[in-house]
């Protein structure tokens, strides 16, 4: 069944051509009232030809044929769709979304395509703004749970209080480098997947205005992508800063979230270089303040200091970052829900790095996530070099997250020590 939504959609995503057909409508109601003429002009035949191209345009979009009828536009899911959505999208439940839309216009086949596309996927959904987390709640909430274990009836909470971080500052001799990213969206504009070119533009507009007023050790430049010099580009790249175009079979590009690349996206980064802003990659922000050694506090605090200071311009152009009692901070992919951090660090741990399996299990009774020199479950880098983070990101507040990650590390400096001394850690990881 075509429902109002679903008709108000497809109109609202073909504005132009219905303004061109309703002129030629009004054309040929008009001509109704003269005397019959022969309509054998070469222009007139065009016109007709273009009508009728604009109106099977307006039909596909609206999933139908000339004569009303529907077809079956249930994905084609096979094992190698290895996602949360393959395994919890039903003909069911895609029956119940099908004809739904957002207030933006964005459908659930936009928002299950990158996990069709994308078969390698872990969540394989997306968000085009935040109604869709409500909109496709029959799918949502099964994907968000199956990913955070965290329940429809679950409530999130926000604390960026650095002064209540412990013990957080960790030896440079075992950590490398430290680093805390998470992800914001502005309400009221629709997430990359689903953005037009004027919101994709008006959210740089507004974030580029904050970023550009930072003071103090946050001070520093935005980079907008289409509007750098080449010696520009270059350091950024040296730097490591530079995101580049989404290539093929990326959740990205499957998503619709890299259309009119570089346009709307840009960086910023403070003068030393200790804070990072991309807008308009995955999200509308993703801020990152990172440094060398095993100061967390420091870091954790100048995150903070960076996602307040932008938000204070946000309510000041009368906006505010997308937030919600349950989902917490919204951003496209349902992985980064609530707070959407991820608290690192590079750290060093050659004894332990000598059974991988055993450590990977340690760091999962500790609440952390491990990742090799090529990623997850990988071996560690040379010197057994390790990236250890919470694994954890809704439920929990992000002073939470960064204590439980702090707390996990000592712990793993404590065994490791144990280890460089001949000692057994047998006991100590079987009370974990």
């Amino acid at each position: 069944m075509i429902t109002s939504i679903t008709i108000a959609a497809a109109l609202r995503r073909n504005t132009t051509l219905i303004s061109g057909v309703t002129a030629f409508s009004l054309g040929v109601a008009g001509g109704m009232a003269q005397p019959t003429v022969q309509a054998s002009s070469a222009s007139t035949s065009s016109t007709l030809s273009d009508l009728a191209s604009r109106l099977d345009a307006i039909e596909a979009d609206l999933g139908i044929s000339g004569n009303g009828r529907q077809y079956d536009n249930f994905p084609r899911l096979t094992p190698k769709h290895q996602s949360l959505m393959a395994k919890h999208l039903s003909r069911e439940i895609y029956d119940t979304l099908k004809d739904r839309a957002t207030a933006s216009g964005y459908t659930i086949n936009q928002a299950i395509q990158t996990g069709v596309d994308t078969p390698h996927l872990g969540v394989g959904i997306v968000a085009g703004d935040e109604q869709s987390y409500e909109t496709f709640k029959e799918i949502m909430d099964p994907v968000i749970e199956g990913w955070h274990g965290y329940k429809p009836t679950d409530k999130h909470h926000s604390d960026m209080d650095p002064s209540k971080i412990k013990n957080g500052v960790i030896p440079d001799s075992y950590v490398v480098s430290t680093r805390i990213r998470a992800g914001r969206s502005v309400r009221g504009l629709a997430l990359p997947p689903g953005t037009s070119r004027g919101e994709r533009r008006e959210v740089e507009r507004v974030l580029s205005k904050a970023l550009s007023n930072m003071t103090g050790d946050l001070r520093g430049k935005y980079y907008p992508l289409n509007n750098m010099t080449d010696q520009e580009e270059q350091q950024l790249i040296d730097d490591h800063f530079l995101f580049q175009k989404p290539g093929g079979g990326t959740l990205l590009t499957n998503a619709g979230a890299a259309r009119d690349w570089p346009d709307g996206r840009g960086i910023f980064h403070n003068d030393q270089k200790s804070f990072l802003v991309w807008v308009n990659e995955e999200d509308h922000m993703r801020v990152i303040a990172m440094q060398q050694g095993g100061n967390v506090k420091e870091v954790f605090d100048r995150w903070c200091r960076g996602v307040s200071n932008v938000e204070k311009v946000v309510k000041a152009e009368g906006r505010e970052y997308m937030f919600d009692s349950h989902l917490g901070f919204v951003c496209t992919c349902p992985s980064n829900l609530g707070t959407g951090l991820r608290a690192s660090v590079m750290i060093k741990l050659p004894e332990l790095a000598k059974n991988s399996d055993r450590f990977y299990d340690l760091c999962s009774k500790l609440g952390l996530q491990a990742r090799g020199s090529k990623g997850e479950h990988s071996p560690p880098g040379p010197g057994g070099v390790y990236d250890v983070s919470n694994k954890a990101r809704i439920g929990y507040s992000e002073v939470e997250l960064v204590q439980t990650m702090i707390d996990g590390i000592w712990k793993l400096i404590e065994l490791e020590e144990d280890l460089k001394q001949g000692k057994s850690i047998d006991a100590k990881v079987k009370a974990l």
